[in-house]
């Protein structure tokens, strides 16, 4: 169901620079929150397919807000930053800002864009710092727009992928960072709509909120998939371990999930980038380190369980994998940990017949040898393990008594902990999870 639109305290006409997982989310809620929005994005086909209401990312929600906004003629697509800054107030810049090898992120789509729009802005324009960049990103903004009278402001983004839209409207908080308050609390204005808590710092302040906060998640999740280790070895239920520390408040029960390892476009990036920059500045950071080498080593756990669970060899074995997003309700496989899984099964000499509902075809992050399925079943024909490496909640409500007939030999390996143990073992299923006895 679409939300009403929640009209803007002060209607602007904002410009959001690149139509990617963020620009396209930021862009179809600012117009939904009233504001006139124009979105410039480089690629060409992708601005033809937006204008027409076509959404080019998987995402609860977007799609209506795309075309509500489409339809009453606050949100636009160009092609390109210039023409999209035309006349604008606020220049959100919403680009990607990769790894580099060496963990640090690479800003030159950021600085190529800052170049690009600097002589098209207008006077007293505000330019918003979107995309994950490291600290001093809006210092080096400002000094490459070159633009006396534009103020440079950081405001990170903190979007789920799969809830996306929803954090987007309803915000745990807004984060503007400025050395020009008056330009800090314009942009807040902006968000008036949503009624979320508004934090104003300094950007330099503001750049760290965003790195320090997925660090912190990404800790919480190496932790748990520990505490998950640590469970089949003295023979606890993790399930019931983590029920009994959620309800502690200060804990909580998000991101106290275990799985094959956490994944995406932001956790793996952010928590190196900030490792870089620790570095960079001279303070040793072992927790985090410590963080990126367990999410490491949960991944061959999890190896580990499906060679068990075949008999110790994955030469010239048959196996299903159920999943390739790096989570549930996005289409999203960057840095996935089920992609990472079926490579390395490939590599072990596996042969692999993959279903994801996201998925209809060959995609080039796997080898040649995976088969894409277009139904759970037919992943399971002959294979003699089946393996859960994303949570999609259609796989729980299979018909388990086929599956069980499809396979050569009723072996389950759930990395999301997804199915009922009890349920499978007493249908025959050999079952593993993480964590559970």
């Amino acid at each position: 169901m679409t939300p009403a639109a929640a009209p803007a305290p002060d209607r602007q006409t904002l410009a959001v620079i690149g139509a990617g997982y963020v620009g396209l989310t930021t862009a179809v809620c600012l117009a939904h929150l009233g504001h006139q929005v124009c979105c410039g994005e480089a690629d060409e086909e992708k601005v033809r397919r937006l204008s027409g209401g076509e959404p080019t990312i998987l995402e609860d929600g977007l799609a209506d807000l795309l075309r509500a906004g489409l339809a009453s003629g606050r949100l636009r697509f160009v092609t390109g930053a210039a023409a999209a800054v035309d006349g604008a107030a606020f220049v959100f810049l919403c680009v990607p800002t990769p790894q580099r090898s060496d963990g640090s992120a690479d800003v030159t789509f950021l600085e190529s864009v800052a170049r690009e729009i600097g002589p098209h802005l207008a006077h007293g324009a505000v330019v918003v710092n979107k995309s994950t960049v490291p600290v001093g990103s809006a210092l080096l903004v400002e000094r490459l727009l070159d633009r006396p009278g534009v103020a440079v402001v950081s405001n990170p983004e903190f979007l789920r992928e799969g809830t996306a839209v929803h954090d987007c409207l309803h915000p745990d908080r807004i984060v503007v960072g400025a050395d020009d308050q008056v330009a800090a609390a314009r942009v807040g204005a902006l968000f008036a709509g949503t009624q979320a808590p508004l934090i104003v710092t300094d950007t330099a302040t503001s750049e760290t909120i965003k790195y320090a906060s997925n660090a912190f998640l990404a800790t919480k999740l190496s932790y748990v998939n520990a505490v998950a280790n640590l469970c089949e070895a003295v023979g606890a239920d993790v399930r019931d371990v983590l029920l009994g520390m959620a309800y502690d408040h200060r804990i909580g029960f998000d991101y106290l999930r275990p799985g094959p390892g956490w994944g995406g476009s932001c956790l793996p990036k952010d928590t190196r980038a900030l490792l870089f920059m620790a570095e960079n500045g001279g303070y040793d950071f072992p927790l985090l380190r410590e963080v990126i080498q367990t999410n490491e080593t949960q991944l061959s756990a999890v190896l580990a369980k499906i060679r068990h669970a075949v008999g110790g060899s994955l030469a010239g074995r048959e196996v299903a994998a159920w999943g390739l997003t790096f989570k549930a309700g996005t289409d999203d496989r960057r840095d996935s940990p089920a992609v990472e899984i079926v490579q390395r099964l490939v590599a072990d000499g596996a042969s692999v017949r993959a279903f994801d509902p996201t998925v209809t075809g060959p995609i080039p992050e796997l080898p040649g040898g995976v088969e894409i399925c277009s139904d759970p079943y037919a992943a399971c024909d002959g294979a003699v393990a089946v393996v859960v490496l994303t949570e999609w909640e259609e796989l729980r409500w299979l018909d388990f008594a086929k599956v069980r007939a499809l396979l050569a030999e009723p072996s389950v390996v759930d990395a999301r902990n997804l199915l009922d143990p009890t349920a499978l073992r007493r249908m025959g299923f050999a079952y593993v999870g993480v964590g559970r006895p």
